[in-house]
C-alpha cells in the first residue's frame, strides 16, 4: 500500500526546498515578484437580440346574414328574393290526396306550383299583415292540365276566409270557409258562374279581388266579373292568399309571376 506512506514524504521535501528557496543564496528573504498582471477579462458576448414577435392575427369577424329587407304592407311579390313572409299549408278534399305529391317553389321569378296528388288544395298566405279592406291581383300562367282552380284569399283568419275561385276551363265560384267543431274546413257557398274572359288551356290569366266592408268583388283579365254582398258569415280582418287546387286530371301546374297588395 505504497501509496498511502508516499505522498507525505515528497510533501515534506517539496516544503524544506521551497523554504532555503526563499531565503535566498545569502540566507535573506528575497524579494517578492510582482504579481503577475491579471488576465484581460474576456468581453462579454452580446446577447443575440429577441427576434420581434409576430403580430397576432387579426380576428376574423363572424359572418353574417344580408339584411333582409323589411315586409311592407302594399306591395307588388315578384318572388325574386327571399320567400320568408310566405308560407303554406293545405287541404285534402278525399283519401286519395296526399301532400307528398306537392312541389312548391321559387324559380325564375315564379312561384311554382307542381302537383301530382288529386284533390290537393294548396294555400300560400303572406304573413306580416292582416287587411280589413284589400285589393288582391295576380298574374298566372297554366303549364299542366286543364282541370284545376286559381284561388285568390282575403282575411284568412281563426274564423274563416273568403275564397274566389277560378277555374282554367272557364268557370268561377266564391265560398267564405268557415271550421266546424272538430276544426276541419267547410265551404259555404257564395256566388258562382262562368265567364269567357278566363283563357284556358296554357295560358296566362291576370285575376283581381277586392275585400272592401262586406263588399265582395272579383275581376277577371281587366273585367269585373262577380259584385255580392255578404251579410251571413261578415269575416273581419286577416291575411291574404293564393291557392293552386288539383282535382281528378294530373299534373297540375301553375307558375306565379307576381301577386300585388294594395289599398281598394
Amino acid at each position: 500500500m505504497f501509496v498511502k506512506t508516499l505522498k507525505p514524504f515528497v510533501f515534506l521535501v517539496v516544503v524544506i526546498t521551497l523554504v532555503s528557496l526563499a531565503c535566498g543564496p545569502n540566507g535573506t528573504p528575497a524579494p517578492e515578484p510582482p504579481p503577475a498582471p491579471a488576465e484581460p477579462a474576456e468581453p462579454a458576448v452580446p446577447a443575440e437580440p429577441a427576434a420581434p414577435a409576430e403580430p397576432a392575427a387579426p380576428a376574423q369577424p363572424e359572418p353574417t346574414e344580408p339584411p333582409q329587407p323589411a315586409a311592407q304592407q302594399f306591395f307588388t311579390e315578384e318572388f325574386e328574393a327571399s320567400n320568408e313572409n310566405w308560407s303554406y299549408f293545405t287541404v285534402t278534399g278525399s283519401n286519395d290526396a296526399n301532400e307528398s305529391g306537392l312541389s312548391l317553389e321559387t324559380d325564375g321569378g315564379y312561384m311554382v306550383f307542381d302537383v301530382t296528388s288529386k284533390y290537393l288544395y294548396t294555400y300560400v298566405l303572406y304573413d306580416p299583415y292582416e287587411y280589413k279592406n284589400v285589393i288582391v291581383e295576380t298574374r298566372v300562367e297554366n303549364r299542366g292540365t286543364n282541370n284545376n282552380n286559381i284561388s285568390l284569399i282575403c282575411r284568412y283568419s281563426d274564423e274563416g276566409w273568403y275564397e274566389f275561385n277560378i277555374a282554367n276551363n272557364g268557370l268561377y265560384n266564391i265560398y267564405a270557409a268557415t271550421f266546424n267543431a272538430s276544426g276541419d274546413v267547410v265551404y259555404n257557398f257564395l256566388a258562382d258562374g262562368g265567364s269567357n274572359k278566363i283563357k284556358s288551356g296554357k295560358d296566362v290569366n291576370e285575376y283581381k279581388i277586392v275585400c272592401r266592408d262586406r263588399t265582395l268583388a272579383m275581376y277577371i283579365n281587366g273585367f269585373e266579373t262577380r259584385v255580392l254582398d255578404d251579410n251571413n258569415y261578415v269575416l273581419r280582418d286577416g291575411q291574404i292568399g293564393i291557392s293552386v287546387s288539383s282535382f281528378q286530371d294530373l299534373p297540375v301546374k301553375v307558375e306565379v309571376d307576381w301577386i300585388k297588395i294594395s289599398e281598394p
